[in-house]
């Protein structure tokens, strides 16, 4: 029996869950193909509901208030954008056949949870990872590090953007690491990853878009060219596409995310359409998995300036059972802005200056800032990725971030020092 396409005809019905500046975007490629969105998160004023059709605010890991919001519309495709979410109402909610869920509610529960998804790659034949061991005490961290050896990076088991992820040289430091870990979790599972550290050259993430190809009556899985990133403290701070990876090991990573995603699509409801941020470590022409988001990706951001399809193009494309094109058009950088302070009336200064030399500058407009908070991306493209890095990270230096509320000389006198 074919696999379907989809059974969702346009205008299709979205429920979004979560609503940061990714789930923005992805509304907005979504409304241009006349998708009718409802954007969901803990706070009002989130980014995606300033463009969506319709709003709710709940707190998405309450089984209970989630079902109950599922139960109140009428909706074609349920569309998660964060890690926060109870995702047994959404694996019942699915089995019910009353809407799909993308890529499907397996995948979702796996990659929500380092444990579920770096158990299963591990798994699987041609998938390479890290050494890790999983740990629910610090003394179990601790007994852990025997087989990770040292260094050695603890990481909850749930969570997003770097928090609560620390690096460890001693195991004096694992109660240290374990603390920090608990703390910064975004839903405490009492456990967390021991992963050795790889001493690798660089990081990628490998967008892969699992489509459904009409000619073939198949779903198909196409590649976007690397992109690179750098992180600081696990968070992401620029980005550039495309990265430079050797031919052998842009092949093994390639083969790696068919195998991962593949897996998830066949665990799960099919036909598991949709766009896969897929993160490796790079060491010539050596690959390791690292991580997988069933959904677009922040460092994905760059794609809004380098191809013809962002990846939220690609994303609403793919989950609508349209076709795609993954061409890179020219290549480009993003580096983010960032808020220093903890700020409830952002207003942003030398934006103007940041644009000058013809990089764009996308504010989320998130409605309360806290020190470290991402606010905002400078995208460029460069006449090859050296320029585009170099545009990109000075447009982002010149944008800063003051509280409105400041008295005005305060303000001015920030205006003048990005003139």
């Amino acid at each position: 029996m074919p696999v379907p396409t989809t059974s969702v005809a346009l205008p299709a019905r979205v429920l979004l869950l979560g609503s940061g500046e990714l789930g923005k975007e992805l509304t907005i490629s979504l409304q241009r193909l006349g998708c009718h969105v409802i954007a969901v998160d803990s706070y009002a004023g989130a980014p995606a509901m300033q463009v969506a059709d319709d709003f709710r605010v709940l707190n998405m890991s309450d089984g209970d208030a989630l079902e109950a919001l599922l139960d109140e519309v009428e909706i074609d495709l349920v569309v998660p954008e964060v890690e926060a979410i109870a995702t047994d109402r959404l694996a019942r909610y699915e089995a019910a056949g009353r809407a799909r869920v993308v890529p499907n509610a397996f995948s979702v529960q796996a990659t929500m949870d380092r444990q579920q998804i770096r158990s299963l790659a591990a798994s699987l034949e041609g998938v390479t990872t890290s050494k890790f061991r999983f740990a629910s005490s610090a003394d179990e961290l601790r007994a852990s590090l025997e087989h990770t050896g040292l260094p050695a990076f603890i990481k909850p088991t749930m969570s997003s953007s770097g928090h609560g992820q620390s690096r460890i040289e001693s195991a004096d430091q694992a109660q240290a690491a374990w603390d920090e870990a608990i703390e910064g979790a975004r839903s405490n599972t009492g456990r967390v990853i021991v992963e050795e550290q790889i001493n690798f050259d660089s990081e990628i993430t490998l967008l892969t878009v699992r489509w459904w190809n009409d000619e073939r009556q198949r779903v198909e899985t196409s590649f976007c060219e690397p992109i690179g990133h750098r992180q600081v403290d696990g968070d992401y701070v620029e980005s550039w596409q495309p990265a430079h990876v050797t031919d052998a090991a842009l092949r093994s990573c390639q083969e790696m995310a068919r195998i991962v995603t593949s897996a998830l699509a066949e665990s799960g409801a099919a036909p598991a359409l949709g766009l896969f941020g897929v993160e490796f470590f790079l060491q010539e022409d050596r690959a390791w998995f690292s991580e997988l988001s069933p959904r677009p990706h922040d460092t994905g951001m760059v794609t809004m300036a380098t191809q013809r399809l962002s990846e939220f193009d690609l994303h609403a494309r793919a989950i609508l059972g349209l076709p795609i094109d993954t061409t890179l058009a020219q290549p480009g950088a993003s580096a983010v802005v960032k808020s220093d302070q903890a700020i409830e009336d952002a207003c942003y200064l030398g934006v103007a200056h940041a644009m000058a030399d013809g990089a764009d500058v996308r504010i989320f407009n998130k409605p309360v800032s806290r020190a470290g908070r991402r606010l905002a991306v400078a995208i460029s493209v460069g006449r090859d990725i050296d320029d585009a890095r170099r545009l990109a990270n000075e447009a982002a230096g010149r944008v800063s971030v003051v509280s409105a509320s400041d008295d005005e000389q305060s303000v001015k006198m920030a205006s003048l020092d990005h003139d």
